[in-house]
């Protein structure tokens, strides 16, 4: 029978937890977007578009590795992306007043490092609702990251942290801006209408074990399967010490019947 290591065994149950987890009501889907990839329905019910978007450059780069915090069903939203040299976006209906969540879902398919790819996110054209993201600090490679922004519309205004920004047409627009560092991309987009609440959020990251810790359990688990050669001694220097007596005892035990000669003459 195949034993987990710890970092298995929380990331499976991870996953259950994402499944089965406490799912409360999910709220109305009103955009969802596979970016750079096919349409495709979720666990959830919630059924992502195909991406037609002609900006930028659309990649299944992804679909190599098995990603992290995800089960299989839903692999693809994070396998599949959007990426561009410059900044580009999506436009996305609205539906009335209400509050709002978007969700943006990513993973670092890519890079193996830190300060690579890190870029700003915009609503609207005036909210900056993301800042300075690099996914790979934030989770490693291969792993799924969402970013969840609330956010409210009231009277044709989006409202967000103490800021507004008017609605043009009916849609809103989120952006993802170039920097010095990379591309900006995107592996899905969903927005519904309601709160973080009535969202299943990712399961934790799985508790990765310090280095010295599983030195140590390795050492341990190493000296307690090691077994002694040769008879068990209850001193270790009790053997040594008569060994090394043993040329005295023979030489007393010689001179003394020359002695006992010696005094007869």
């Amino acid at each position: 029978m195949t034993k987990l290591r710890p970092s298995q065994l929380v990331s499976w149950l991870g996953t259950l937890f994402f499944i089965f987890g406490e799912v409360r009501g999910l709220g109305d889907a009103v955009y969802a977007v596979n970016c750079g990839g096919e349409a495709h329905t979720d666990m959830f019910g919630i059924k992502y578009e195909k991406d037609d978007t002609r900006v930028g450059v659309s990649s299944d780069y992804g679909k190599q590795l098995m990603i992290g915090r995800v089960p299989q069903q839903d692999q693809i939203l994070y396998q599949t992306e959007r990426y561009h040299s410059s900044t580009f976006g999506y436009d996305m209906p609205t539906q009335g007043d209400g509050e709002y969540l978007l969700v943006l879902k990513m993973s670092e398919v890519y890079f193996n490092a830190p300060n690579m790819k890190v870029f700003d996110v915009v609503l609207n054209g005036d909210l900056t609702v993301v800042s300075d993201l690099d996914v790979y600090e934030k989770v490693g490679r291969g792993v799924a990251h969402d970013e969840y922004i609330e956010f409210s519309i009231e009277g044709n205004r989006i409202l967000y942290d103490g800021e507004e920004s008017e609605i043009s047409a009916g849609q809103i627009r989120v952006e993802f801006i170039k920097s010095y560092r990379d591309n900006p991309k995107i592996n899905s987009i969903v927005m519904i209408k309601g709160t973080l609440e009535d969202w299943p959020t990712l399961p934790p990251l799985p508790i990765e074990q310090e280095e010295d810790e599983v030195t140590d359990e390795v050492e341990e688990s190493q000296s307690a399967r090691r077994k002694p050669s040769g008879p068990r001694v209850t001193d270790p220097y009790a053997e040594e010490e008569s060994s090394s007596l043993l040329p005295i005892f023979v030489a007393i035990g010689a001179f003394i019947p020359l002695v006992f000669f010696l005094c007869k003459l």
